[in-house]
């Protein structure tokens, strides 16, 4: 049975919906927040969010099932692979998984991302340096671009909205 948590954070209310012990969506919502939890699961995602927030978290160890078509899968993995404080560009990632003229459609995939900051798709900008389409807003990319940097000299990116 599905579950679903919302949350404040720091850009906002986050939901948190999951079944079976695995996350099935983090994302941000305009939903009201829910009752206090007692469920360890949620608890545990909770946790490890306020810790990234904080910049004590680096990389998250959640249990995850996601759905989608399997290039949007690769698409996923890759991004995934994108070191906290670093960007990486949708060429890059489509370079990556082998197939250099996709750059739409691995753009296209990365914006259907449901476990936003979980799967960093935040972290993944246009190869000019500019920061493009978000899910959650260009705004909260830029904020999440900047927390991650704070420990970083120089500029991780072109502001270009």
């Amino acid at each position: 049975m599905k579950e679903t948590v919302v949350i404040a954070s720091l850009l906002g209310n986050i939901r948190l919906i999951a079944e079976d012990g695995f996350l099935l969506s983090c994302s941000f919502t305009e939903d009201p927040l829910s009752e206090k939890t007692n469920n360890l699961f949620f608890l545990d995602i909770i946790s490890q969010l306020t810790y990234y927030f904080e910049g004590n978290l680096k990389l998250f160890d959640v249990p995850v099932a996601i759905g989608g078509s399997e290039f949007q899968k690769k698409v996923w993995m890759e991004v995934n692979k994108t070191p906290f404080g670093q960007t990486a560009s949708y060429k890059d990632i489509a370079c990556a998984l082998d197939k250099p003229t996709a750059v739409r459609a691995v753009g296209a995939a990365n914006g259907k991302n449901p476990l936003l900051i979980i799967i960093p798709c935040h972290r993944i900008i246009a190869s000019t340096g500019e920061l493009t389409g978000y899910a959650g807003g260009l705004w909260r990319k830029l904020k999440l671009l900047q927390m991650e940097a704070i420990d970083k000299p120089g500029r991780l990116f072109n502001i270009g909205f």
